[in-house]
């Protein structure tokens, strides 16, 4: 290809629509300079050069009084014609009569005949030919290119500018959002993500046809919706996961949502969007609600959490953070035999006083702090293990929680290893406790940490067995050295007959892989005793001890000593 196909192609195209010949010439002697120009000598003609694939044009010149069809005429036809009516047209005239109806029909200027001002007919066509490109181009950014709902940004601006324009109505703010979409997404492929995006947005559409708002996809399966106040929420969910649930797979997601009711302006939209996206978060994984509102009690849960995020790094420093203890019995002997403790941690806050494991170690696993808390608990219970070996000379085991964020870590082999043997301790001195909802997702990157782990020397508890989704084939692929079956299993164990013969094949499924069982939450004489009979190896819970300070578990061992004499 030639520089002058090059230059001939990059250029813009202009269909100059006007039966005589003289006027042809000139409007093309005016524009060639800047344009490729090609001509039609009716509407009909026009149509049948715009419908073929031979050019791409960027403006139509229209002359109104032509024969077989006018310009009115094209101009009605063109308004609901898919290939024509984005393109911008000037009208040719010489009949003021005629400007208003073709306005009114979509055209975006007039030349008036005859054409003795080329400067200005060149300046209007460049003109409207870029400001076109432009709305084309700020189209294409501001919408979300899957869904073609508004992006982020953009529905941010459009909301506060609705909401400028309808001051006398009230607005709600509404976050949608699917559970597990990642993991439906890796299981069914991302031609079906991108389907269960694309219907959630239709979705939005049909309710927002409804009521007077916007939409947007926000980021990734999270939307946002700015809709009229008095709506009937539930209602609205309903409608769109009515949608969802058509395609195939589709019935497993779950889809919830969150609102902010009646938004003001003491904040910006996006402060807005964000609580009511709090809203969404705050019923994960809770089966009982689909939808939440913000409210005061959410907003001030958010503001402690962004006070406990604050202040992790002071209660590091500080020592904030206390190490407690609960002890492990070995139970099928003679008598119950003190074996090893689980270290929990404990939060006492020089100004909120005592904080709840519930309320910081969720916040923190989420967040990814919960790794710096989880190195202060290893150290201080492997620095208290070595001052009890050495006080009282008993082989006696420390399990620390080792959390999916840990795992991700490259260097945690090297990391525990110093620790160990910082302390003077062997390896398996430190039991490493990994929950099994951290075998569930990045099961291959898990099993292989887990298993660098144990080549480290490191005894691995798989904790809370029974809470997560894990098969039995799962459990299989699974390394360990010990189950640890969760505290739900014993509080039906009295109760129901089911309960117990569960427990009793855990036990035995458990032997059948060779590794003992511990089962935690043994809270009386009448779980004790069942535990037992089913073949429990190891038992924890309040029966024996509540967990306690280093203090109060060195009277636990105390007491074990004089036991064994």
């Amino acid at each position: 290809m030639n520089t002058d196909e090059i230059v001939r192609r990059s250029k813009r195209t202009v269909l100059i629509v006007e039966d005589e010949l003289v006027n042809q010439q000139l409007l093309g002697f005016i524009l060639r300079g800047s344009y490729n120009v090609i001509f039609a000598k009716n509407g009909q003609e026009a149509i049948d050069i715009l419908h073929s694939e031979e050019y791409r044009v960027s403006m139509i010149l229209l002359d109104i009084l032509m024969p077989v069809m006018d310009g009115i005429t094209f101009l009605r036809l063109a308004a609901e014609d898919e290939r024509i009516h984005s393109i911008p047209i000037i009208v040719l005239t010489s009949d003021n009569e005629m400007e208003l109806e073709a306005f009114q029909l979509g055209a975006m200027d007039f030349i008036k005949k005859p054409y003795d001002m080329p400067d200005i007919i060149l300046a209007r066509v460049r003109r409207i030919i870029e400001f076109v490109e432009d709305r084309e181009i700020i189209k294409d950014v501001e919408h979300d290119p899957l869904t073609r709902l508004y992006n982020r940004s953009f529905f941010f601006e459009y909301s506060r500018r609705l909401m400028d324009s309808e001051k006398e109505r009230s607005f709600d703010m509404l976050a949608v959002d699917v559970d597990r979409f990642r993991i439906a997404n890796e299981v069914y492929g991302r031609a079906f993500g991108d389907q269960v995006l694309c219907t959630l947005a239709d979705g939005i559409r049909q309710i927002l046809q409804e009521n007077m708002g916007i939409g947007c996809r926000a980021d990734a399966d999270l939307f946002y919706i700015l809709i009229e106040h008095g709506a009937d929420l539930n209602a609205i969910l309903e409608r769109i996961r009515g949608c969802v649930r058509d395609g195939e797979h589709q019935s497993i997601l779950r889809i919830r949502m969150g609102a902010y009711c009646q938004i003001g302006t003491d904040h910006p939209v996006g402060w807005y969007a964000e609580a009511a996206g709090s809203a969404c978060d705050s019923i994960r994984g809770n089966y009982q609600t689909d939808v939440m509102v913000y409210d005061e009690a959410l907003h001030q849960r958010e503001l402690m959490n962004e006070r406990l995020i604050a202040d992790v790094d002071t209660a590091i420093e500080e020592r904030q953070f206390i190490v407690y203890f609960q002890p492990k019995y070995a139970v099928q002997g003679d008598r119950p035999v003190l074996v090893s403790a689980e270290a929990l941690v404990r939060w006492i806050h020089p100004e909120l006083g005592f904080v709840s494991p519930g309320a910081f170690i969720p916040l923190f696993e989420e967040n990814g702090l919960i790794s710096k808390v989880d190195n202060y608990v290893w150290r201080e219970a492997a620095r208290q293990l070595c001052v009890w070996k050495k006080q009282y000379g008993l082989n006696l085991q420390v399990s620390v929680n080792v959390s999916r964020k840990d795992l991700f870590n490259s260097s945690l082999c090297d990391l525990l290893r110093d620790i160990v043997s910082e302390n003077c301790l062997t390896m398996d001195d430190l039991v490493l406790e990994v929950t099994e909802s951290a075998y569930s997702q990045d099961t291959a990157q898990m099993l292989q940490a887990v298993n660098a782990l144990r080549d480290a020397g490191f005894k691995i508890e798989m904790d809370d067995f029974g809470s997560g989704y894990s098969s039995l084939n799962m459990l299989c692929l699974m390394p360990i050295d010990a189950l640890k079956i969760d505290m739900k299993f014993v509080r039906n164990i009295v109760t129901s007959k089911t309960g117990y013969r569960i427990v009793e094949l855990v036990v035995e499924m458990a032997r059948a892989l060779n590794v003992p069982t511990i089962v935690e939450g043994v809270e009386d004489q009448e779980q004790y005793e069942l535990v037992r009979r089913v073949g429990c190896d190891v038992v924890q819970g309040y029966y024996f001890s509540k967990p306690v300070d280093a203090a109060g578990f060195e009277k636990l061992i105390e007491k074990e000593m004089e036991q064994r004499g």
